[in-house]
């Protein structure tokens, strides 16, 4: 039996170490579009922390304190649960967008393609120059313009990392504890200046050396894909229908034509994992779609259609038609829409304000001649981003002395509090079931909360 070709990534060696990877440089509609999305992601990330939305900034997961502001929403501990079902719409949209398009997330929104190819890649195209120069630098002596070419790109890396760094930290302290941070200097926040130490220099050492290996050594993703893709799925495909047999442009092969690759490698060239597209659809491919715009900038030139590399499935590739409804599909999109309409729904759902009746431990009554105390806690916690004010109010079904330990309760944001309320009625006019309704009421706008307390005594539950 013929063994089958054994498909080496060009990142690596035959002696396994890695291969400095400089894509080229190249034009179409799909880096243009990429370039796009990076710069519109980029200035989300940077402003996150800076832009307030309802008093406080868009973005501010205060674990600490666990305070957490969200694009004017306010959360606390509580609605950890709402987190949970975004994590799970997260999933199956990831799984579902792999189904239909692949890897496209690791090539459009990924943060590790972004700041790689929307911000590290630029710096060193713009210092080293393009590809063919990177490439006759690797074993070039070290002149002292080389030098200094080396200093300033090391440079402009440091501070893209601390930028990148300390915005990550802003989304956790929030920026004026951060600047406040910064102006007392490191030995007053150890524990914060080591964390943005080693995030800087994480960010320094992947985005400077590791680059690629990210995906393909570490990221769990990209080798989930084979199980997460069908022949209906859409993917970054060369076509050897119409590319085979490769080989050069000649006028003189007219009696015997190749296909329409020309085998000029340009593929493989700007290509950030270094793989041929021509081998099938691999783990290392990130969907950017960058051999394709080279490939249909060769393609014009020589006169011959484009899509020779295109976005397409693999049973479009062999003849037949790709289906859009399958099973797989259909599932992960039922699914999506059942957790994004539940988190939908808990968003909307969501009171302004907590208020919960908890009772003291221990009995919970006390008997006093012929009256029975019930003691509770009201505990109220304020959802809303800036400070409010609640009324509290009591309506009982029988008499009773209800004394309150406050009427009119103001919190801050996310400040929570409990009231004592006491209540006292005659042993013989209570019956079983009896409930005080206890009303909670947003003085800021008018939303009003019932809870209903069910008065106990001896021989009644």
């Amino acid at each position: 039996m013929k063994s089958l070709p054994v498909i080496q990534p060009s990142a690596i060696r035959p002696d396994g170490k890695r291969e400095p990877i400089f894509p080229m440089d190249v034009k179409g509609k799909y880096i243009t579009a990429r370039r796009i999305v990076f710069a519109i992601l980029i200035a989300v990330y940077a402003a996150a922390p800076f832009v307030h939305v309802g008093g406080h900034p868009a973005v501010h997961l205060d674990i600490a304190q666990r305070k957490f502001f969200l694009m004017g929403g306010t959360f606390n501990a509580q609605d950890f649960w709402i987190v949970l079902l975004m994590a799970t719409a997260a999933t199956f949209g990831f799984l579902f967008v792999t189904a239909w398009r692949g890897r496209v997330w690791c090539g459009w929104a990924c943060p590790q393609t972004v700041f790689l190819e929307g911000v590290f890649r630029p710096i060193e195209r713009l210092i080293d120059g393009p590809r063919s120069k990177r490439l006759k630098m690797l074993n070039a002596p070290w002149t002292l313009v080389r030098i200094a070419r080396a200093i300033l790109k090391h440079i402009l890396y440091f501070i893209a990392s601390v930028g990148i760094a300390h915005i990550a930290l802003a989304l956790f302290i929030s920026v004026d504890d951060l600047w406040g941070m910064i102006k007392h200097g490191p030995a007053a926040y150890p524990t914060a200046f080591g964390w943005a130490v080693a995030a800087t220099a994480v960010q320094y050492f992947n985005f400077y050396w590791f680059r690629e290996q990210f995906c393909l050594v570490m990221c769990p993703y990209g080798r989930m894909q084979s199980a997460l893709h069908d022949k209906d799925s859409i993917v970054v495909a060369y076509d050897p229908v119409r590319g085979e047999p490769r080989g050069p442009l000649k006028k003189e092969d007219l009696g015997k034509p190749n296909g329409h690759c020309v085998d000029c490698k340009k593929c493989i060239h700007v290509c950030p994992t270094a793989i041929d597209i021509r081998n099938g659809l691999q783990m290392e491919c990130l969907a950017c779609a960058q051999c394709i715009d080279v490939c249909d900038e060769v393609m014009e030139k020589i006169g011959r259609p484009k899509g020779l590399i295109r976005f397409a499935s693999l049973n479009e590739l062999t003849g037949g038609k790709r289906k859009v409804l399958r099973p797989r599909l259909v599932l992960y999109g039922v699914l999506l829409g059942i957790c994004t309409s539940g988190f939908a729904w808990a968003l909307v759902g969501r009171t302004p304000f907590e208020a919960n009746i908890l009772r003291a431990p221990g009995v919970p009554w006390v008997l006093e001649g012929g009256r029975v105390r019930n003691q509770v806690d009201i505990h109220l916690v304020n959802k809303h981003a800036q400070s409010a004010s609640f009324k509290i109010s009591t309506e009982s079904p029988i008499p009773a002395d209800v004394q309150l330990g406050q009427t009119l309760v103001t919190l801050d944001s996310l400040a929570g509090t409990r009231i004592p309320v006491v209540i006292s009625v005659n042993r013989k006019d209570l019956k079983p079931g009896t409930e005080l309704i206890i009303r909670i009421e947003d003085v800021q706008n008018g939303d009003v909360r019932e809870r209903h307390l069910r008065l106990l005594a001896p021989g009644i539950r």
